[in-house]
């Protein structure tokens, strides 16, 4: 049984969104490591500890040497570091970052939100490192323990929609938001898909014209796989003419189209989808679309995406 108010070296390593392999080094090379011990059993992390490595991390974060950072982690009373609880992330008590920001992206954390748990605060620490190493093991695990979906919806929204608001407010982070894109893209794609050269894909996933954001595609196109059905996935920024073309020559069972932004929410689009001989079901995700006719299905989330499709795959 552990003991209370202790963590394992993996507990703090997803909870700061630091490697392993690098909390092993600030303990062998600066006496960075766990302080509570029982006979017969590793180490554990006290709060305490914790709180000098979030610091650690963050100071680092900053481009203060290792060694330097350690020193003046070292040098300064331990404090224990709150637990998560809801309503209060790491970033502040009241999801202000602890550097001075708050809400308008200041400081040098992402805001999650309260209701994300620890592995989202420690995914968006390793963003702001840009340690794509970490970013790459915390998103893997994720959906080898929890699936794609609860992946997408627990992990990886909360830091990606932070970062965006961060960004919208700063015009700032750019290459953070490439980086765990990249990443982000890397691990669904490495979901094992249907392997059934015969079977053709039957449910045919879009983007609206103009829209660029591909990730919720390729984070439903993964989940469906989880579940063996395969999809097809259009590039980035369909044309109308292409989009129709497509469905004419594929004959779908179910088109999705995603859309970001009211820019790129043209009805039009989907109305062209329906003109012709073939009439797949038809669904149009995405906050970007404004209201429409009850013919077309508006799925609310991923999860739900995947409760409408599944079915329509075969």
């Amino acid at each position: 049984m552990n003991e209370p108010d202790s963590a394992s070296a993996g507990d703090v390593a997803r909870r700061l969104g630091i490697a392993v392999t690098t909390l092993r080094t600030w303990h062998q090379r600066y006496g960075l490591g766990p302080s509570q011990h029982s006979p017969g059993r590793h180490r554990r992390y006290t709060e305490a500890d914790i709180a000098r490595l979030d610091l650690m991390a963050q100071l680092t974060a900053r481009g203060l040497p290792a060694a330097e950072a350690a020193r003046t982690v070292l040098t300064r009373p331990p404090v224990p570091a709150a637990p998560p609880t809801a309503g209060h992330d790491s970033a502040g008590h009241d999801g202000s970052s602890r550097n001075g920001g708050g809400h308008d992206g200041g400081g040098h954390t992402i805001a999650v939100g309260p209701a994300a748990g620890p592995a989202a605060r420690g995914l968006a620490r390793a963003a702001m490192r840009l340690d794509t190493a970490t970013i790459s093991g915390l998103i893997t695990t994720a959906i080898r323990d929890h699936g794609v979906a609860d992946t997408w919806n627990d992990l990886l929204c909360p830091v990606l929609v932070g970062l965006g608001k961060r960004h919208a407010a700063t015009g700032r982070l750019i290459e953070v938001e490439h980086l765990l894109s990249r990443c982000v893209s890397e691990a669904l794609t490495a979901v094992p898909r249907p392997d059934d050269p015969a079977r053709q894909p039957r449910l045919l996933l879009a983007c609206a014209a103009e829209e660029q954001h591909t990730l919720p595609l390729e984070a439903l196109a993964a989940a469906l796989a989880e579940h063996g059905a395969t999809s097809r996935v259009l590039a980035p920024r369909v044309p109308s003419t292409a989009l129709t073309a497509t469905i004419h020559r594929t004959r779908p069972t179910a088109v999705l189209i995603w859309s970001h932004t009211q820019a790129t929410g043209d009805p039009h689009q989907l109305q062209a989808c329906l003109l012709g001989r073939h009439q797949p079901l038809l669904a149009a995700a995405g906050p970007g679309w404004p209201d429409l006719p009850p013919t077309i299905e508006r799925p609310a989330d991923l999860t739900t995406a995947l409760a409408l499709l599944r079915p329509l795959a075969r």
